[in-house]
């Protein structure tokens, strides 16, 4: 068993996070036929009184589909292994009964789980007997709400930049400072940041109303409900920041660094994106600002550094290549079109 509890880790990880079926890296199918193996699975990953917070049951059944498939195939002697009775009444429970439709589970809000170690830790390093660091959302898995707002599930931009958080160099730039996010979306960076990245203060925000609801039941789910440590409001962009709620936020926690992640998408909003840095800047001239995007349109990527450029700013490249996602240990995204983590300032 301990051979392959990096494996069972590994696959654990995936499949918390709501990873694609068909890409779980598996370990070997001799290994899964064993009744301890088999045991470990069922406590870890389906048995729903220990884990409060599964992932949905139509994703637990495709995963024990294919888990019971895998375990029949490496079976030879019927008589000496046999798929144990926990992981088999489970399916069958599911099937059973059903389980919602697709289109209707993506509707739904789902947990989801990361875990937030560095990309270069080992699948169990550090975490044999001890539970691994995770923040868990609840997030809507459907790409866009009926809002058109995006803010509802954590995309590929802020799982690049939380794992550049969590290496040596990234997380020097976070630890002990007070952090101002914009786009938060469901959260995870600040969460991230409060919660395993010991920032002094976050103050977490987005300009629609409906995500920041979400984004407060986040911070509760991962005990960060209290207000002194993450603050949550609407930021809409381009808005003048004198007079209002952020001068005097910025005056009791004074900004160290501004973060966002998968906000520059959208070409009509940049300007207004770069004028709120730009007052952010006027409240705090010494400030660092971290950006991260992925590259679908190099266009309008190449627009929001124009704009920065044009209001003076200093856009530097932070050197922090996504790895292929087989290679990936922790925070599993899709790393096929080009991602970039800039660094912005402006000189004194």
């Amino acid at each position: 068993m301990s051979d392959i509890d990096p494996q069972l880790h590994l696959l654990r990880r995936q499949y918390l996070q709501l990873f694609e079926p068909d890409f779980l890296a598996w370990p070997p199918s001799k290994f899964l036929k064993g009744p301890d193996v088999q045991k470990w699975l069922y406590k870890n990953l389906f048995d729903p009184t220990r884990n409060s917070r599964l992932p949905p049951e139509r994703y637990q059944m495709r995963v024990l589909k294919q888990l019971v498939n895998r375990i029949e195939k490496a079976i030879e002697d019927p008589d000496e292994d046999e798929i144990s009775d926990e992981i088999m009444t489970r399916l069958t429970s599911f099937m059973s009964r059903g389980v919602l439709p697709e289109f209707d589970a993506a509707l739904e809000k789902a947990y989801v789980t990361f875990t937030c170690v560095p990309g270069t830790a080992d699948s169990s390093d550090g975490y044999e007997n001890a539970p691994e660091p995770t923040i868990t959302l609840l997030e809507r898995r459907n790409l866009i709400s009926g809002s058109r707002t995006t803010g509802f599930r954590t995309w590929e931009a802020s799982l690049h930049l939380g794992s550049y958080l969590l290496t040596r160099d990234g997380s020097r730039l976070v630890r002990g400072k007070n952090i101002f996010e914009l786009g938060a979306g469901t959260g995870f960076l600040s969460i991230l940041l409060a919660k395993h990245l010991q920032a002094k203060h976050v103050t977490a925000t987005d300009g629609d109303g409906g995500v920041i609801e979400s984004l407060k039941e986040n911070l509760a789910l991962n005990n960060l409900e209290d207000q002194q440590q993450v603050r949550t409001e609407t930021l809409r962009w381009g808005h003048d920041l004198k007079g209002v709620w952020v001068e005097d936020d910025c005056t009791t926690h004074p900004y160290d660094v501004v973060i966002g992640a998968d906000i520059t998408y959208d070409k009509v909003a940049i300007s207004a994106l770069v004028s709120t840095l730009h007052d952010l800047f006027d409240m705090r001239p010494k400030l660092s600002v971290i950006i991260a995007g992925v590259v679908r349109n190099a266009e309008t990527f190449q627009t929001f550094r124009n704009e920065c450029i044009r209001h003076e700013f200093t856009v530097e490249d932070i050197n922090f290549e996504p790895k292929p996602m087989r290679q990936q240990q922790a925070l599993f995204y899709a790393a096929a079109v080009p991602m970039k983590i800039l660094s912005i300032t402006r000189p004194c």
